[in-house]
């Protein structure tokens, strides 16, 4: 595994730095996958919803399918106490 993704151990001495605040978070990741045309189109209709922004997402890659692109929507939201 690869260690960006271990959980660090180390208390943090500051309650208001920026990984306290990343733990107070629920990460939605929403990906959309599909021909090129597609994914561009349901991102341009989530955007015309007011769902996300265009730019919200990520660029255009190629999925496992060579003929499918895909894009990712990261989303984070405050957890509610």
């Amino acid at each position: 595994m690869s260690q960006e993704f271990l959980p660090d151990d180390r208390e943090s001495e500051c309650p208001n730095d920026e990984s306290a605040a990343v733990s107070e978070q629920d990460v939605v990741l929403l990906t959309v996958v599909g021909s090129p045309q597609g994914v561009r189109e349901t991102i341009l209709t989530l955007y015309r919803l007011g769902f996300a922004e265009v730019g919200d997402w990520s660029p255009v890659q190629r999925a496992a399918n060579p003929k499918q692109v895909m894009s990712v929507l990261i989303r984070r939201r405050k957890l509610k106490a």
